[in-house]
């Protein structure tokens, strides 16, 4: 049965439909947020999937241009895969979401959420994160929700409950924060330096409009929810937990897993495997899950060995980050380079600059942004981690993490009028043993400096890692988690900022959200660690970008005409500019408002460029010495070409301070002379003297 239900948000109308289309789907939600339109649904299989260890949740956000009314580009005129945007949001979309399942559920659930209808006062990402929070909360699968989501905007130190696409371009936080009715669950956030006081109100303004929504979403589950479906439970059998630890007492696996060596463990582990695989080689049902068990076995241990006992697995203090080591100019012939390792982590980071016409274009669903001229890459190779598998391209994981850290640097980039540059920053990732995206911010800052960026402050991060205990109060911090850490712990919350705030955070948890006390504490700690970062790390290796770019980075120099002008700059068919290009080997871009960019690696060349360029646009100065080729010959005197298209005339009596017979006896075609002008009549027609502009020079 169709119903409809209603709520004000932030100043706008917040409709859903419920039983309205798709109702096939275990739960649908027909979502409109203004004009905007989003149809979310949320799919689970009959059965779990056999064989996995794992709850198999996709989430999709499909962004289709007829939102925007737009025909999609290319031959194939249809949408293609996922934008960068698109497969962000699906992200933003699972990290609250995923929690708030049962851990020991294996079915296959989609979250699918189409974009039928973008209204700029309304964010369609918005729409989609509370349409599959709605969407999966009314329907029969088991879930412990709702969850809410809402974002934050800061424009003069002020907060706006969910901007619209305008006043994101002017904000200085986009702050994205979901909620479960106690607890905040899900941090995601880009900001200009924003204090840790400022974000931490950010994020508790964020978290009481979530109750709102949450009370919205009871109502419509009250009146539509279904009764939630019983399942498969793939939970390890106690039983079996039980026969291990007669096998491997827990003293054992302390100690198999206390070092700080990634190799030693993954061998302890194996040889323990092995010992139960033989030992239970008559169990099938038990050696189907015996991985799983003894999963839950380490974490178990490690859990309360942070707990209980104050030890991390490889002896640090809760506060102690590993080893730090940084250098730059590691890749010879590059742009800017460099490396930067906090134990077993370690990034390879190498920059390239290239004119802005290489920035990257988006083609997507908001009118207010149409490209980036920094992009950051993060590429993840099977290698780092010591395994072997065919490098398919970026997955979801490694295009998130390349967007953290990009975010992450952003504000401290010089504008396009300072640094006229497109900036790509690539991390390679060498060894992974625990957050690699902090690690690549670290190493981007540095590269970007030894290039010769002129970023305004140094940006570093890090990450803080939780284990909780029975009671809300019960729980321990963890400053720099390795992976051990991360895959067995509560959180992995990120922080990267300079001295002054914060730039980016990105938060991930694994249980049902986050007290206030636990919030406050990680961004504390982060902030700690970061400074001790820079202090003792990045600063020893570079403290200050560079004074010039990288002697093999192309150099560019700007100019500004009348754009009115530009076609006779460009040409009659890109003629004058093409030949400029030829003449000088440079690469010239020019924009609508008429900027003018000149590129190339030869000082020389490039200053030539810019002369020809201005002579072309600039007016002819009477009384200026001007230098330019004699393009033709007549008997009455020599036509000089001072600038494309601008010829003038220096008749045979100012050729020389004496009686010329002929032209040739002083000039041919060819030449290049320097000349002075006499007159500019009323016809544009220039008049030119050789002997004046001797005179002059002598």
């Amino acid at each position: 049965m169709y119903k409809k239900f209603e709520m004000e948000l932030a100043g706008r109308t917040l409709r859903v439909d419920i039983g309205r289309v798709a109702k096939q789907a275990n739960g649908a939600a027909l979502m409109h947020y203004g004009d905007t339109v989003v149809l979310s649904t949320a799919t689970a299989s009959e059965k779990p999937r056999d064989g996995i260890d794992f709850f198999p949740l996709s989430v999709e956000y499909e962004e289709k241009l007829y939102s925007v009314g737009k025909i999609p580009g290319g031959f194939n005129k249809r949408e293609g895969k996922a934008s960068e945007n698109a497969i962000l949001t699906s992200r933003v979309i699972d990290r609250p979401m995923r929690p708030l399942f049962p851990k020991d559920y294996r079915n296959d659930v989609t979250l699918n959420n189409l974009v039928l209808s973008v209204d700029p006062e309304c964010s369609p990402e918005l729409t989609a994160m509370l349409g599959s929070a709605i969407a999966t909360a009314i329907s029969d699968i088991p879930f412990d929700g709702p969850c809410a989501t809402t974002q934050v905007g800061m424009i003069d130190g002020q907060f706006i409950i969910n901007p619209n696409s305008t006043q994101n371009l002017d904000s200085d936080l986009k702050l994205t924060v979901a909620s479960t009715r106690d607890k905040v669950i899900m941090i995601e956030a880009g900001a200009n330096e924003v204090p840790e006081a400022k974000m931490i109100e950010a994020i508790y303004t964020a978290h009481e409009v979530n109750q709102k929504v949450i009370a919205f979403i009871d109502q419509i589950v009250a009146e539509c929810g279904k009764t939630k479906h019983t399942y498969t439970s793939c939970a390890v059998p106690e039983e079996l937990f039980a026969a291990i630890k007669e096998i491997v007492p827990p003293a054992e696996m302390e100690n198999a897993v206390f070092t700080d060596e990634k190799q030693v463990r993954e061998e302890n582990i194996r040889q323990i495997k092995d010992r139960l695989e033989t030992a239970f080689a008559d169990k099938e049902d038990w050696l189907a899950v015996l991985d799983e068990a003894v999963y839950q076995y380490q974490k178990k241990t490690v859990r309360k060995m942070i707990l209980k006992d104050g030890k991390r697995p490889d002896g640090r203090q809760m506060t102690q980050i590993r080893p730090l080591a940084a250098e730059v100019d590691i890749i010879p012939r590059v742009h800017g380079s460099s490396m930067f390792t906090r134990g077993q982590t370690q990034i390879c980071d190498i920059v390239t600059l290239a004119p802005l016409s290489e920035a990257q274009r988006l083609d997507g669903l908001d009118p207010n942004v149409t490209g980036k001229r920094y992009m950051h890459h993060y590429n993840f190779p099977s290698y780092s981690v010591g395994e072997t598998k065919p490098s398919r391209g970026p997955g979801r994981r490694e295009i998130g993490h390349g967007a953290l850290a990009e975010r992450a640097l952003l504000p401290v980039l010089p504008s396009e009028e300072e640094f006229p540059y497109a900036i790509r920053a690539v991390s390679e990732t060498f060894e992974s043993n625990g957050s690699t995206s902090m690690a690549s911010t670290c190493a981007s800052c540095m590269s970007l400096m030894a290039a010769g960026v002129p970023i305004k402050k140094m940006v570093a991060g890090i990450s803080c890692g939780l284990v909780t205990g029975e009671t809300d109060d019960d729980f321990i911090l963890l400053t720099d988690i390795q992976g051990l850490e991360d895959f067995f712990g509560d959180m992995d919350f990120k922080v990267t900022g300079t001295t002054e705030g914060i730039t980016a955070i990105q938060m991930d948890i694994k249980i049902h959200g986050l007290t206030r006390p636990i919030v406050e504490g990680a961004i504390a700690r982060c902030r700690e660690a970061r400074l001790f970062i820079m202090d003792n790390c990045m600063k020893p290796a570079i403290a200050a970008p560079r004074p010039t770019v990288n002697e093999f980075a192309p150099k560019i120099i700007q100019t500004t005409v009348d754009p009115e002008k530009i076609g006779e700059v460009i040409g009659q068919r890109g003629k004058t500019i093409n030949g400029i290009i030829e003449e000088t080997g440079v690469k010239i871009d020019i924009d609508d408002e008429g900027r003018i960019s000149i590129c190339g690696v030869d000082q020389a060349m490039m200053d030539k460029a810019l002369a020809t360029i201005r002579s072309i646009v600039d007016p002819i100065e009477v009384g200026k010495i001007y230098e330019g080729k004699v393009v033709r010959i007549m008997n009455f005197g020599a036509f000089v070409q001072l600038a494309p298209n601008k010829d003038g005339l220096i008749h045979i009596s100012k050729l020389a301070d004496h009686r010329v017979a002929k032209v040739e006896d002083v000039v041919n075609i060819g030449d290049v002379v320097k000349v002075k002008v006499l007159d500019v009549d009323r016809m544009g027609k220039i008049s030119l003297s050789l002997k004046d502009a001797n005179e002059v020079t002598e």
